[in-house]
């Protein structure tokens, strides 16, 4: 457990007292303490795991999970999270509950917490409505908490909006932080967040949204590559702009693919819908304008025909950093040849970067727990000694 025993050294050296009983929404909401926090819980987290160690938290109690958009990884690793902690999952089926009879929201925050201890939601799909849903359930939940209807304030993670992705974004950085050895040799890394054709329409704005928001922190030359037409959100520009000054790194923006690949040390090329449209999609949904979304989807897939030739491809990796950039994808990609006839990446690409691939996937229960940990204990390093003193074992055969 020296790992582990170091990790704890450094986490009492920061301060992250403010997480407890905290959501954890976006991450620019966070201070820089309280991200490194995160990261050193989930690299505890799984080394305990890796030696046999339980570090169940809760000897009962439920995590609940609402996921308005379809999910496999995030899903999967909210409740790998959990169980890991001794929660149980419980999926809340908005069309087989009272959501779907006008049920406000405030009356099902507070039915769903009465022994719930997490609440794990994600709601993507529409501009301006998802992190927005989360904050009106927190709100609801911590007045249930006040009034003494609840005896208990659940904490909210945001598993995707329509703002930022925390966990995949965490995720991906900490894979990066183990991959470089360290957070300290990322100073003066470039990655290169690009747009990536696509055959599939309506892609999130949330995971290069979150990357822009993250990666900026830690004083890396943060480019993002797009067709004219596919900007993010202005204001998650700027947060990228603030972090990069504060971090002495850089923040660039480019219409060329070629440009953002030269020299990375790091790829991410990943479709994503125009901001623009994706305001308007939500404006035809809310008026219930059915005709109007087919309409726009056929518009979105004519302009995304225009740029397949913003493909990740071999010629485009042998311009990176030796030639050997880390390639990265929150999963699934659209790999050409394979999932669909033209895509995001070429196959040898992909099939080359595999096993990395599936090692960015395996952070995000432990950043899921992390995050859990951090709000629901009070004095996490107290627990964790305490835990690797006396070694529960977690398989007892």
């Amino acid at each position: 457990m020296k790992k582990s025993k170091k990790l704890l050294e450094e986490l009492k050296k920061l301060d992250f007292h403010k997480m407890y009983n905290e959501d954890f929404l976006l991450t620019w909401e966070k201070s820089d303490d309280e991200i490194a926090a995160t990261f050193k819980v989930a690299d505890i987290l799984r080394d305990i795991r890796e030696n046999n160690i339980s570090p169940r938290l809760f000897d009962s109690g439920l995590a609940v999970s609402l996921f308005r958009d379809n999910s496999t990884r995030t899903r999967f690793s909210y409740a790998s999270a959990a169980n890991l902690l001794g929660l149980e999952v419980q999926d809340l089926d908005e069309g087989k509950s009272q959501v779907a009879h006008g049920e406000t929201v405030r009356e099902t925050a507070n039915m769903i917490s009465f022994m719930a201890d997490v609440i794990g939601i994600r709601d993507d799909m529409y501009i301006g409505k998802g992190n927005a849903y989360m904050r009106e359930v927190s709100k609801a939940v911590e007045q249930g908490y006040k009034d003494g209807i609840l005896e208990q304030r659940p904490t909210l993670v945001n598993l995707q909006c329509d703002i930022d992705h925390p966990t995949q974004s965490m995720s991906d950085m900490l894979h990066i932080i183990n991959t470089f050895g360290g957070v300290e040799n990322l100073k003066g890394k470039k990655i290169a967040m690009s747009w990536a054709y696509s055959p599939s329409y309506g892609k999130p704005l949330s995971v290069p949204q979150g990357i822009i928001g993250l990666m900026t922190r830690f004083g890396m030359e943060v480019v993002l590559a797009h067709p004219q037409g596919y900007e993010v959100m202005p204001e998650v520009e700027e947060v990228a702009k603030k972090n990069a000054k504060a971090s002495g790194g850089s923040f660039k923006v480019t219409n060329s693919m070629a440009e953002a690949f030269e020299n990375a040390d790091i790829v991410y090329p990943k479709s994503w819908a125009p901001f623009n449209a994706m305001e308007k999609r939500t404006e035809l949904y809310g008026q219930g304008d059915f005709d109007g979304i087919k309409a726009l989807e056929k518009e979105l897939l004519a302009q995304n025909a225009e740029h397949k030739d913003w493909e990740c491809t071999e010629s485009l990796m042998k311009t990176t950093a030796n030639g050997n950039a880390l390639y990265m994808h929150c999963l699934p990609a659209d790999i050409s040849g394979v999932s669909c006839k033209e895509g995001e990446v070429e196959s040898s690409v992909f099939d080359r970067y595999r096993t990395p691939l599936y090692k960015e996937a395996s952070y995000k229960p432990y950043i899921i727990a992390a995050m859990i940990v951090l709000s629901k204990a009070k004095d996490p390093v107290a627990w964790f000694e305490k835990l690797t003193d006396k070694t529960p074992k977690r398989f007892l055969a």
